[in-house]
This record gives C-alpha cells, structure tokens and sequence, in this order.
C-alpha cells in the first residue's frame, strides 16, 4: 500500500501523509479515529463486528457521568465486595475461579488500595472527565452528531445516612478538582423532578448540573459516517486483527479495542493489567414521556443508573467478575427491573430489551493512554473501565497528540 499525498502550498512538493491503524470501533476507537483524522493522518479502522459499538459501547447507562469519577480502590469497598461475594444479586459480585489473571488483578487492586492511590486517582478522573465534557461540546457543535444528548444534569440519591456522609465527603474532592457537587436535603432531591414523587425514603442527594446523558450507540454510528465522509477514514469490518504484526505496513496502530487489547498487546510484547468487569442494562421502551425521569439518576448504594434516551429509559449498573463471559443472566436482570418498579412505579416494564458487556478495567481504574514499552509503532488507549463514554474524547486527544510527538508527519 502507498501513502497518501498532500501537497505543500509553500513549494508545491508533496507530503507522505503517514498511515495509521486503529484497532476497535467503540467509543475510544471512534473518538481516537477522530483526533487522528484532524491532525491530517490516513486512519483505518479495524473493527471485528458489522458496525460500530457493537459490544461495550452498545447498550452502557447513558451517562456522561464526571461525578462519577470517584475510584473503587477504598476499604469500604473492599469489605463491600466480600460482604456481597455469596449474594447472587450484589451490586458488586466476585465469582471465584481458577483464572490466574482474575486473583492477579485482584491482588493489584488490593495494592493499589493498601497504597491509597483513591484520592489521586480520583482527582486525576474528574479533570479527564471535565476535559471530555469540552470536548464534546466541541464535537456537537462542529460535526452535529445526533445522539439523544440531553444536558440534563446527574442526580444522586440516598436513602441511607451512611450513604450521604460519604457524599458530603466527596463533595471537597469534587470541588477540588473543578466539579459541581451540590449537596440536597431530601425535599430538595424529590423536587428535582415530578417522576421522583414516588422513590421512598429519600435522606438527601448530590447534583452535578453539567453531566448529561447520550446514547453512545447512535454517536459511535453518526460519528463513524462522519468520519468516512468528512475525514477520509477508511473503516474495514467484520475484521478481527490477531497480531499487530499484521499492521507493520502502517506507521503506527493504536490498540482501542476493549477486553480484546489484552492478547493483542502480548503480541507487542505488553501485557496490560486489564481484566473483564461485566456490567448490564436493561432498556425500556415506549415509554410514556411524562413519567420518564428528566434528570439523570444515581443511586449511589444499589449502584444503579438510568439515561432517558428519546422515549426510552436506559437502567444499567452491576459489575461482575467473572471472566470472558457474554452470558446475559436474569439474576442481573432482575435487581434492574425491581429497581424500576419500586423507584419508578408509573413506567411499565414488559417492553424492554437486556444486554451485558464486559468493561475493560485497570486495578487501579485508571486508563492506559500511552506508547508500547516494546514496540515503537503500538499505542495503547484502552482500560477506561465503567467510565469509557465519560472519559472517551480526553482519552483520545492525549494518544493523539502522543502519536503525533512519537512518530511527526513526515
């Protein structure tokens, strides 16, 4: 293959416009893509399946969520985790196995938590989701992606005192960093939306008026059009990549694929600490527009979360350990579908879908934005965990602009 051409206005010579591959079409491929495309590289996207976000940046909760931010790596959740490893339909659920690498990232995050790298870890989170925030507004404005966006806010709900003093904790860490975190009594909470009336037992909230909610399917597909039409990217589906050897006629090949960067990156001679955490969604459909929610809800202790999309309600939360493993179970559904019907009694849930997807996550939940330790054309842009839509354009711009320093133009 050739490289493509450009021509230099200053002396009407033509310059080799350097070639690069992204591996993954969810959010991070996309957005990767994207960053790449602007700075004036040919980008080819490789992408397993059909179309774009077809697996993790299918059917997630719907938020862009900067307070959301806060890193599992504390000791209250580590007595959570074991509290719940023996419920079927904990928030949190470790399913024991003979899997090496599953005790191995549990061992680096229990390292990770001995060390107390919560707090900075945190922090560093928050300032990559306000820079994700600008970045898509950006995106919005120049290339009108449509993608049910709302600025709707984030509101997180307590019912337990415990619950909202941890809160009020975190209200200085998000503060610190430059996110509104603004503490509510109760009656304050109920108020902030009529289709709340009926969630009991409210104690108190937390608002962060700046995060909205999207469906990132819909960008992820609007986003790739753009991309072939308005930028040149070339997208090759239904394409799984085994080796990055594969790619050695390319400058340099971002690996942005997920779960599936794990045994692409040993073929680099990496071996990233990412490990599968399942999550699930169920999405409700037809509903009546004056019982869906305005606000985008959090309920901080069922670790739950709902986006209304159009005129459907997006409910997703839970994390799994257990593997590579697709299965959807309805012991997972279940802990959704009460959710709605005790929280949200006036919506009809018998017209919904389910989905699972497996969330690329770090021990420390920290993403891996850099060059490959032993291959000089490989980066990596992977790892982002439950935070992926959030973070997805910060992510993407920082490995752009590390390819550019690493490889130049010409």
């Amino acid at each position: 293959m050739t490289k493509n051409h450009a021509m230099d206005a200053s002396c009407n010579t033509p310059i080799m416009t350097k070639r690069i591959a992204v591996i993954g079409a969810g959010i991070a491929g996309i957005t990767t893509a994207y960053y790449l495309a602007k700075l004036g590289y040919a980008v080819t996207v490789y992408e397993q399946d059909g179309h774009a976000a077809a697996r993790t940046s299918f059917a997630n909760g719907g938020q862009i969520s900067v307070s959301n931010s806060e890193t599992w790596t504390t000791w209250s959740n580590v007595k959570k985790g074991i509290k719940w490893m023996f419920n079927k339909d904990a928030p949190l659920l470790i399913r024991p196995s003979l899997d090496p690498a599953q005790w191995r990232w549990i061992a680096r995050f229990m390292w990770h938590t001995i060390r107390g790298d919560h707090t900075q870890d945190t922090i560093s989170t928050i300032k990559m989701g306000l820079a994700a925030r600008a970045l898509y507004t950006q995106i919005c404005q120049e290339e009108q992606i449509q993608f049910d966006h709302s600025q709707c806010g984030i509101l997180h709900f307590y019912k337990d005192q415990e619950y909202l003093a941890a809160a009020t904790r975190a209200q200085a860490l998000y503060n610190q960093a430059g996110c509104e975190w603004d503490m509510l009594d109760s009656d304050q909470t109920i108020g902030m939306d009529p289709a709340l009336h009926s969630i009991q037992h409210v104690v108190g909230g937390a608002w962060t008026q700046g995060d909205s909610t999207g469906d990132i399917h819909k960008f992820c597909v609007h986003m790739a059009q753009v991309l072939a039409r308005k930028y040149h990217v070339e997208f090759v589906y239904n394409h799984k990549i085994h080796s990055v050897d594969q790619l050695n006629h390319f400058d340099a090949t971002v690996i942005a694929n997920g779960i599936g960067s794990v045994a692409l990156a040993r073929t680099a001679g990496d071996h990233l600490p990412i490990y599968p955490v399942k999550g699930y969604s169920i999405t409700i459909n037809n509903v009546d527009p004056k019982h869906l929610p305005r606000v985008s809800l959090l309920d901080d202790q069922a670790k739950i979360v709902t986006a209304s999309l159009g005129n459907r309600l997006r409910v997703a939360g839970t994390a799994e350990l257990a593997g590579e493993n697709y299965d959807i179970r309805q012991d997972r559904i279940d802990p959704l579908l009460n959710w709605v019907h005790v929280n949200l009694p006036n919506i009809d849930t018998r017209d919904h879908t389910t989905w699972a997807c497996l969330r690329p996550m770090t021990p420390n939940m920290m993403p891996v934005v850099a060059q490959s330790r032993n291959h000089s054309k490989v980066f990596y842009n992977v790892g982002h965990g439950h935070l992926g839509w959030t973070l997805g354009p910060a992510t993407a711009h920082e490995i752009a602009d590390i390819v550019k320093s690493k490889i130049g133009y010409i």
